[in-house]
C-alpha cells in the first residue's frame, strides 16, 4: 500500500461561490453531528426511551449506509445532469425530517417515530453530502493553486460554525419555550438560504464515464486514506455520543454542556483557516501529524479529571477542538485530490468516503451506549464508581487508542504533494 500521491497543473479560474459552499456545508454540519449529540437524549428525556433501545436504532441506520452510500454515489453520478434538481429534493426532505424529528409530537410509538424521522434525515444528508463533495473535486479545480485545501477551508469552516450553532442552540432557546421545535425552524430556514446561495453551483458537471466503487478502491492510496479516515474519525464519534454524559455526570457540571460545546467547536472552526496555510505551505501530513499528536493528548489529559475539573476541561476541549479542525479540513482534501486524478465524477467515491464517515458514529452508538448502561449508568444518576470509571474510560481511553493507530497509519503513508 506504499504510494505516492501526485497531482497536475489545474488552470486558475477564480473562487467565486466559496461563500456558497460555506453555508451550505453549515446547513449540512446542522444536520449531522449535533443529532447525535442532542436527539438521544432528547428521547430519553421527552419521552422515556432507553438508551439501549437508541443505541439500537442508530446502529441500524447506520448499517443501513453500507447499501445506501454507495448506491447514494451511484444515483449522484447517473442523474449528475439534473443535480440541482435532485439537490432541492433533497433539501426539502432534510428539512422536513428536522421538524418531524424535534417539532411534531410522535404520532405513532416515540421509538419507531425517532427511527422513520432519521431515516429520511439520514438519507438525505448522505445524498447531500456526497453530491456537495462531489462537486467540491470540480470547483477546487477552478481554484489554481493549493485549490483543494482552498475550498475545503471554507467548506470546513462553515461546517464547523455550522455545528457551533447547532451544539448550542437549544440551549440558548431555553427561555423562550419548546427550544428543540424552534431549533428545528430555524434549520428549515437555513436550508433555504443554502440552497439558493448554491442554486447555480450544481450547473457544472464533469462528462465522462463514472468511476465505479471497485475501480476507486483498486487504486491503493484511495484505499489507504478511506483507512486512515476511518480510524482517525473514531475518537470524534465516541467523544461526541458520550459528551453530554461525561459533563454531567463525570465532571458534574450540568448546565455547562452548551458553552463547552461551543468551546470544543469554536476552537475547531477558528483553527481550521490556520491548519489550512500550514498544509498550503508544509504539506498535509507533518501538520495532520502534529494535530493528531494534539489530540491524543487532549483526550488523555481527560483520563485525569473528575467532578469539578470544569475548567480543566475546558482546555481539553480547546485542544482537541483545534485538532478536529485539521482533520476535517485537510483529510479530505487529500481524497479529494487524489479523486480529481481517478474519478473526476466522484460521485461513488465520495459514497465510500461518506460511509467511512458515518460508520465511525454507527460504532460508537451501537457499542458504547449499551456498554455505558450495562455498567450501570443511569442519565438521571446517581451513578456507582465502576459506571463513572466505564465512563471515562470509553470518552478518553478510547479515542486515545485510536488515535495512536491512525498516527501509525499516516506515519507510514507517502505522500508526495504537488500544488494543483
Amino acid at each position: 500500500m506504499s504510494a505516492a500521491i501526485t497531482f497536475g497543473p489545474t488552470p486558475v479560474v477564480g473562487c467565486a461561490g466559496l461563500t456558497g459552499y460555506g453555508l451550505f456545508a453549515a446547513m449540512l454540519a446542522c444536520a449531522g453531528l449535533p443529532i447525535y449529540i442532542h436527539a438521544p437524549k432528547f428521547y430519553v428525556d421527552e419521552y422515556g426511551v432507553s438508551l439501549a433501545a437508541l443505541g439500537a436504532v442508530l446502529g441500524a441506520l447506520r448499517l443501513l449506509d453500507v447499501v445506501q452510500d454507495p448506491v447514494l454515489g451511484w444515483l449522484s453520478d447517473r442523474f449528475r445532469q439534473h443535480r440541482a434538481a435532485t439537490v432541492a429534493a433533497a433539501v426539502a426532505l432534510l428539512a422536513a425530517s428536522m421538524v418531524g424529528l424535534f417539532a411534531v409530537p410522535p404520532p405513532i410509538a416515540p421509538l419507531t417515530w425517532f427511527g422513520l424521522c432519521l431515516t429520511g434525515l439520514f438519507s438525505a444528508f448522505s445524498y447531500l453530502t456526497i453530491c456537495f463533495y462531489a462537486q467540491g473535486v470540480q470547483k477546487a479545480g477552478e481554484l489554481g493553486a493549493n485549490g483543494h485545501i482552498r475550498l475545503a477551508t471554507w467548506r470546513e469552516t462553515g461546517a464547523l460554525l455550522g455545528v457551533c450553532i447547532a451544539a448550542v442552540a437549544p440551549t440558548l432557546l431555553l427561555g423562550l419555550g419548546h427550544p428543540f421545535a424552534l431549533f428545528a425552524a430555524g434549520f428549515a430556514g437555513l436550508s433555504l438560504l443554502a440552497w439558493a446561495m448554491m442554486r447555480g453551483e450544481w450547473k457544472a458537471v464533469v462528462v465522462g464515464q463514472s468511476t465505479g466503487i471497485a475501480q476507486v478502491l483498486r487504486d491503493p492510496l484511495a484505499r489507504r486514506l478511506l483507512l486512515i479516515a476511518l480510524v482517525n474519525a473514531t475518537p470524534v464519534a465516541v467523544s461526541s455520543t458520550l459528551f453530554l454524559f461525561f459533563v454531567d455526570a463525570r465532571l458534574q457540571a450540568p448546565g455547562w454542556e452548551g458553552p463547552l460545546l461551543l468551546l470544543f467547536f469554536l476552537a475547531a472552526a477558528l483553527s481550521a483557516p490556520f491548519w489550512g496555510r500550514l498544509a498550503a505551505r508544509n504539506g498535509s501530513k507533518p501538520v495532520l501529524l502534529i494535530a493528531m499528536v494534539l489530540a491524543v493528548l487532549s483526550f488523555g489529559f481527560a483520563l485525569t479529571l473528575g467532578a469539578g475539573d470544569t475548567s480543566l476541561f475546558a482546555l481539553i476541549c480547546i485542544g482537541s477542538g483545534a485538532a478536529m479542525g485539521a482533520d476535517l479540513t485537510l483529510l479530505p482534501a487529500l481524497f479529494a485530490r487524489r479523486m480529481a486524478v481517478i474519478a473526476p465524477n466522484a460521485g461513488q467515491a465520495f459514497g465510500l468516503w461518506s460511509f467511512v464517515s458515518k460508520f465511525t458514529l454507527a460504532f460508537a452508538a451501537v457499542l458504547l451506549l449499551p456498554l455505558l448502561q450495562a455498567s450501570g449508568f443511569s442519565v438521571s444518576g446517581p451513578n456507582p464508581a465502576a459506571a463513572l470509571t466505564m465512563l471515562t474510560l470509553l470518552y478518553a481511553l478510547v479515542p486515545c487508542i485510536l488515535k495512536l493507530i491512525a498516527i501509525g497509519l499516516l506515519a507510514t503513508t507517502p505522500l508526495t504533494e504537488i500544488s494543483t
